[in-house]
């Protein structure tokens, strides 16, 4: 959470237009602090404490709630107020499996598309992180690498419809949900995976990309299904 006021969310202004700018300004840093682990699943969002932070007043603090909360970011819990959205063991098995079958369908298209040589340089140049050898051991910055790649796997189906049911799912929730229990070793394992899936879109075989792409998730998803219970809401 921020410490002191971020003064690009100052509103500008009473008037309907500068609110506007104000609450689509919040919405957007408050979703990337979800997706990217600066707001813990589960944590409690106090209002007074986001208004100093961010230098708002409560109207648009509570309309960026409201926008989140239609985007499954946040709930209302009785007694707790705002709270960052954490999901149950059940809703993280049903988005897994939601997952797998976009993002194969995705590599699969992907692969299909990589003869474009635009296509193709956007996506080598958009993953090129994936083939340094550094230690991944660092759970939120590798989960970074860890979207752009698969954003880039999508971006590069050429389907915006794909695309746009992944942003509605919000997808990446899964995974920063499970960032605490992310280890070096898994870590270099799912990049590995990822090299997999990259080098057979680069070879336009649709459909070893599509298989890679399954077991990869797949094996995400039984390491979620292994995970103690606190992890996810009752």
């Amino acid at each position: 959470m921020l410490d002191q006021p971020d003064t690009s969310l100052i509103e500008d202004g009473a008037s309907p237009k500068g609110r506007g700018t104000t609450v689509d300004r919040l919405v957007a840093h408050m979703r990337e602090g979800i997706l990217y682990g600066r707001f813990a699943a589960g944590q409690r969002l106090i209002e007074a404490d986001l208004t100093r932070a961010f230098g708002v007043s409560r109207g648009p603090l509570r309309e960026a709630f409201r926008r989140l909360s239609t985007e499954g970011l946040i709930e209302s819990v009785p007694n707790r107020g705002a709270v960052v959205r954490r999901l149950t063991r059940k809703e993280t098995a049903e988005l897994f499996e939601i997952r797998t079958a976009l993002e194969m369908l995705a590599a699969q298209l992907a692969a299909r598309n990589i003869s474009s040589a635009a296509v193709r340089e956007k996506f080598e140049t958009t993953i090129m992180p994936i083939w340094n050898d550094s230690p991944r051991d660092v759970p939120l910055a590798y989960l970074d690498e860890n979207k752009l790649f698969h954003q880039a796997v999508v971006d590069a189906s050429g389907n915006e419809q794909l695309a746009a049911v992944g942003r509605q799912l919000q997808l990446p929730l899964i995974m920063f949900q499970l960032s605490g229990a992310l280890t070096p070793e898994i870590l270099a394992q799912s990049n590995a995976e990822h090299r997999a899936v990259a080098k057979a879109i680069l070879a336009g075989d649709g459909n070893a990309a599509a298989e890679i792409m399954r077991k990869h998730l797949d094996r995400a998803s039984r390491f979620a299904e292994q995970l103690p219970s606190q992890v996810f809401r009752a």
